[in-house]
């Protein structure tokens, strides 16, 4: 087949922001292609607070604003919302500058934090010390009403992402308990894309804890963690937690749930807060 006759990608005439379109050449089923086809953009974007830059991450350049409150919650350097004062950004040929103002308690927290983690850099006992901070003290998630898994089903049929166009993305959903996207945010990094929700959800008042969120990625202990932070009873995604991210949710009485597939799903810890109707479970070991 003439390259030249090949259609377009699927969706490649359909503006998908967040991505980029691209000309791309390969091979498939034995035929050459050449086509336009979205590719979800990644850029630096350096975090700063009150001038002093704390971090950079690699993100996709969409809901900053939520991505820098959310990143400042969920990592401990603001207790509440209304600390951020103001966010300015400010694009550059080596990537977006996130600019933050932010009160004088979260800035002397985030200075002292900065200055322990300086302080330990090269001492004998750095290395307990710095496993201490990772595993930071996380707020104990209370009592709530127990989600059907039906609900948890509804939520991960809902996805309708970048994903679809560019195969690069994750999304991070905040889902009322019937199971309903209420709010979503994608990145390229999973982390990011839950930082994008958590921000989302604070800048808008949502009472976070009477629903869960749903992640298109593996859960890891950062995931979890975040998710505590932002005082989220369940966690679902649709791959496998780690160890780590399982004794994390234990810890905190989070509700860990992974491989959220069609109707399948399996609870790690806190089961309580899932109603999973059906035959009564067996102890064998299965492959996911």
């Amino acid at each position: 087949m003439d390259i030249a006759t090949l259609p377009a990608a699927a969706g490649a005439d359909t503006f998908c922001e967040g991505a980029l379109l691209l000309p791309v050449r390969g091979v498939r089923g034995g035929e050459a292609y050449a086509v336009q086809d979205w590719v979800a953009e990644e850029v630096p974007v350096a975090l700063e607070f009150n001038g002093i830059s704390h971090a950079v991450m690699l993100a996709t350049p969409l809901d900053l604003e939520d991505f820098a409150l959310g990143f400042s919650l969920s990592e401990g350097i603001l207790d509440h919302a209304h600390e951020l004062y103001a966010v300015d950004t400010e694009p550059s040929e080596l990537g977006i500058t996130v600019r933050m103002q932010v009160s004088s308690e979260a800035f002397h927290r985030l200075k002292q934090r900065r200055r322990t983690i300086a302080g330990r850099t090269g001492c004998g006992l750095c290395g307990t010390e710095s496993l201490a901070h990772v595993s930071r003290e996380l707020p104990v998630l209370g009592n709530s009403t127990a989600l059907d898994r039906q609900a948890i089903a509804r939520a991960m049929s809902q996805f309708q992402s970048l994903q679809q166009a560019t195969g690069a993305v994750h999304a991070a959903a905040w889902c009322s308990a019937e199971g309903e996207v209420m709010w979503l945010r994608e990145d390229v990094g999973r982390h990011n894309a839950l930082d994008k929700l958590i921000g989302a959800l604070a800048s808008n008042d949502v009472d976070a804890s009477t629903g869960f969120i749903a992640v298109t990625s593996r859960a890891s202990f950062e995931m979890v963690q975040k998710t505590a932070m932002a005082g989220v009873p369940l966690l679902a995604a649709v791959s496998a937690p780690t160890s780590f991210a399982v004794a994390t949710a234990e810890r905190a009485r989070l509700t860990l749930v992974g491989f959220a597939r069609n109707d399948d799903l399996a609870v790690y810890c806190h089961p309580e807060r899932v109603t999973t109707a059906g035959n009564e479970p067996t102890t064998e070991r299965r492959a996911h």
